[in-house]
């Protein structure tokens, strides 16, 4: 029986992750003479090309994409095994990387880490904040925080808390618009869009009666912060999250309608590779982030 290439599966990880041969080969101490040979071994054993390579520019082909997600795996799992055998004898150390969006990051995630780096000094974070949805597999993340409704996934979930959205306005939107009674009037008004969620505003009511709306307004953006300006400037009606919102219900400068119908549940998630071996220093953010990311999603709720 012909043993797995490890060691080429394992460096294959490493460009992937740092997205060149030399930035792979420096990190993990070999030259980029060794990683360039590793990669061509395997890609001969495996018969396909892994990467496009320009002078300029490196990126996996479509048959290296899904092999760089089993790539990332092997590695993560060899490192916790390894991480596991010494666990016993030492404190968590090494570097782990966490993803997380960006308001909620800023405003949550940020000022909780100076505590958990005091804690544990081995520890370095790579801290990532970006409200795209990421791979967290093929970008080689350790944990990742999603704000949503989560669906099916092969990654380990954990939910942390729930987030309350809220359909809010400016009393002086109202005042020249007039206040939508009912969410079908909606598509009257100008709307403030999030552009990382797609599809159409969707409500419930307690009676169970369920209504769509479709999003149409002057500014969508990709951060809900960046819609704030315009929603107190009376340019249209949002819906926003309670931890970007919430200071902004609390002194008036904006107002909640439609208080009858509510936008589906959503959720803090913690997310991780779906590997059941985790480095100690990744368990040990895990539990931190667990005890400690309950309070702030009360938030403007």
């Amino acid at each position: 029986m012909r043993l797995p290439d490890l060691e080429a599966w394992a460096i294959f990880a490493a460009v992937v992750e740092h997205r060149s041969f030399s930035a792979a080969a420096e990190a993990i101490g070999l030259s980029k003479a060794t990683v360039s040979k590793a990669i061509t071994r395997l890609e001969a054993q495996l018969g396909q090309s892994l990467f496009h390579r320009t002078s300029r520019r490196l990126a996996l082909t479509e048959a290296g994409k899904p092999l760089s997600e089993h790539a990332a795996r092997i590695l993560a799992e060899a490192r916790a095994a390894e991480e596991a055998a010494h666990h016993a004898a030492s404190a968590p150390t090494g570097r782990v990387r966490l993803a997380a969006p960006m308001s909620f990051g800023v405003a949550n995630i940020a000022p909780l880490l100076a505590d958990f780096l005091k804690a544990h000094p081995g520890i370095e974070i790579e801290l990532s904040l970006s409200d795209s949805r990421i791979d967290i597999v093929a970008e080689g993340f350790d944990i990742a925080l999603r704000i949503a409704d989560l669906p099916d996934s092969s990654l380990r979930a954990r939910r942390l808390c729930s987030i309350s959205t809220h359909i809010i306005a400016s009393p002086g939107y109202l005042a020249e618009h007039g206040c939508p009674a009912h969410p079908a009037e909606l598509g009257e008004h100008r709307l403030l869009g999030y552009s990382n969620v797609t599809g159409p505003w969707r409500f419930r009511r307690a009676d169970g009666a369920e209504v769509a709306v479709r999003a149409e307004g002057p500014l969508s953006a990709n951060s809900g912060d960046a819609l704030v300006p315009a929603l107190l400037a009376g340019i249209g009606i949002a819906r926003l999250p309670g931890f970007i919102i919430g200071p902004y219900l609390a002194d008036g400068r904006v107002v909640e309608i439609l208080p009858d119908w509510a936008p589906p549940a959503i959720g803090l998630h913690l997310l991780t590779p779906p590997s059941p071996l985790r480095p100690a220093r990744v368990e040990a953010l895990i539990g931190y982030l667990a005890d400690h990311v309950r309070d702030p999603c009360g938030v403007g709720r």
